[in-house]
């Protein structure tokens, strides 16, 4: 039986140099948070009752944005460095041996293949940890690994107590470990606070292990991208250009046509079928799935939405938590908000706009209506200018619209409202009443005309 491999993840610090109100793993990168990618990461590795999240500041936003993940928790309440942060984990995991891997919830960069190779080599060594290292041409600010004649690891020196000589060390230390268990938890408790901020550091533990006889290796990787981490809005922003750069060669690779893929924004978790097209300047958020033969049009915005295959969305058009069927044609400039479910083959076309409403198979609403809380039957027609007055100040209501309907333009439906199939609303009408199948309603004042009147008012100026 394998031995199993336990994650801990350092998520409790607030990270002040953000100046941000917001807990450092809490910004997003790549449309998600930067503890989601390393959680990711993690759950390629190990299962995810296998992981551990060490939280600190705002806890409950971290854990309820990592709610989805199946992921453990533990609290670190007082912040007293990384020594103390894995501390906290003991009683949970000394028991159950094996293999423990330390990362950081401000490193979203680092892959899974990465970890997976940290744990082989750590797996088939005799020594009690291997740390992941890369070389820098510029190393200021990272602490440097000391290593002896024999390649192991003896010591991590900080920037501030190096001397000129391992300054002048271009290896750095990720701060991404992965220990023997039975070493960790039994050494952990002799890192000490002699160092100028009191606190715990887990970087001590390298040369605790290394006096007591055990060996540490380092790993060292040739992509030193993987290992950035986020301190400042400045960093943040490098790293989600990383993100969308990549998913956009994902996507390309995969046969999606991007045109002017510099200009486009497409979140890490979208999906995307072949051969469909997405215009300059959109932007596909959230967990968005396209089908295949799809084309998006430019400065589109999709967000947290499913669209079938060959669905048209023309420039402009805001799309957000809604379905879209396949072959319906939405925009330009139209809106759907939360909630909507457009039916195949169905028109919502330029001004128009959407909000918790179901839009029949063949369905049209082509210019300027607003239908908010509506059910709109199959291959109704809904004229320019008509709008649903779903809400009375208190309560919503809904519209019911049935199949084959005909709504002339400038029409005001006031629900609660039951429209039945195949009738007809004359322009311009304001419907308060049901109106039965196959019925013609109209709702506005007669007509009156005064011949001769303009000029009469004339004369009298």
């Amino acid at each position: 039986m394998k031995s199993p491999i336990n994650v801990v993840i350092l998520a409790a610090g607030l990270g002040t140099r953000m100046k941000s109100k917001r807990a450092k793993v809490l910004h997003r990168a790549g449309g998600l948070t930067l503890v989601e990618h390393v959680v990711n990461a993690a759950t390629g590795l190990t299962p995810p009752d296998h992981v551990t999240v060490v939280v600190g500041s705002q806890a409950e936003q971290v854990k309820a944005s990592l709610a989805h993940a199946g992921v453990q928790f533990v609290e670190q309440k007082e912040q007293k460095g990384t020594g103390h942060a894995l501390l906290k984990c003991r009683d949970a995991l000394a028991s159950q041996g094996g293999l423990v891997v330390v990362t950081y919830g401000d490193g979203p960069l680092l892959s899974r293949a990465t970890l997976q190779q940290l744990v082989d080599r750590q797996a088939s060594s005799d020594g009690a940890a291997t740390l992941i290292t890369t070389s820098l041409a510029d190393p200021t600010g990272y602490g440097r690994i000391i290593q002896g004649k024999d390649g192991e690891v003896r010591a991590i020196v900080e920037q501030k107590a190096a001397t000129p000589q391992q300054l002048a060390i271009p290896l750095i230390n990720s701060g991404i470990y992965c220990f023997r268990a039975d070493l960790l938890w039994k050494y952990i408790s002799e890192i000490r606070t002699n160092n100028p901020a009191r606190e715990y550091y887990l970087t001590d533990i390298v040369e605790i292990l290394s006096r007591a006889g055990h060996k540490v290796a380092a790993l060292e990787i040739s992509d030193s991208q993987e290992l950035l981490g986020i301190n400042t809005r400045a960093e943040l922003a490098v790293v989600d250009k990383i993100f969308r750069e990549r998913k956009v060669r994902e996507l390309m690779l995969e046969g999606v046509t991007i045109e002017k893929p510099e200009t486009v924004t497409i979140d890490c978790a979208v999906r995307i079928g072949a051969d469909s097209i997405v215009g300059p300047f959109a932007q596909i958020l959230g967990r968005t799935e396209i089908g295949e033969d799809c084309r998006i049009g430019a400065c589109s915005i999709i967000e947290n939405s499913k669209l079938a295959d060959r669905v048209q969305v023309a420039p402009f058009t805001s799309i957000a938590d809604s379905q879209v069927e396949a072959e319906a044609k939405i925009g330009p400039y139209a809106r759907l908000r939360d909630g909507n479910r457009v039916g195949a083959r169905a028109r919502s076309g330029n001004f128009v706009e959407l909000k918790n409403t179901q839009f029949g198979a063949g369905a049209k609403a082509s210019h300027l209506a607003y239908l908010g809380d509506a059910e709109i039957g199959d291959e109704s027609n809904v004229g320019a200018g008509t709008i649903t007055c779903n809400y009375d100040g208190v309560q919503k209501h809904r519209t019911r619209v049935g199949k084959d309907a005909f709504v002339g333009s400038n029409s005001t439906l006031v629900a609660p409202l039951q429209i039945g199939d195949g009738s007809y609303i004359g322009a311009g009408s304001v419907i308060t009443d049901p109106v039965p199948e196959k019925a013609l309603a109209l709702g506005r004042a007669r007509q009156v005309v005064q011949e001769g009147w303009a000029a009469k008012r004339k004369k009298k100026k």
